[in-house]
């Protein structure tokens, strides 16, 4: 399996404190935003937490850590937020 690295900026740690912290957003934008946070390997975060421990707290599946993950890493901030958009044709 691959390793993909997160690293975060100053902006997108500020951004995605935000984000979990106040507003009303969907829970698994919350949660991917979560997930990011922790695995920043970036020069800004303080600690960084291991996937299992990150996996423990959130309860959450080690699968759903690697996808947020590599959506960042291959697409864009947004698309590990959101997710991808469905592309759907109506006949």
């Amino acid at each position: 399996m691959n390793k993909y690295i997160v690293t975060l900026t100053k902006d997108e740690r500020e951004t995605l404190a935000a984000l979990t912290s106040k507003g009303k957003h969907k829970s698994q934008k919350i949660l991917n935003a979560l997930i990011l946070l922790g695995c920043d390997e970036g020069e800004y975060q303080t600690k960084r937490s291991t996937n299992d421990e990150i996996a423990r707290i959130l309860n959450i599946s080690m699968r759903k850590i690697d996808r947020v993950k590599e959506r960042f890493v291959m697409e864009s901030i947004e698309v590990a937020l959101n997710g991808r958009k469905k592309n759907r044709t109506y006949d």
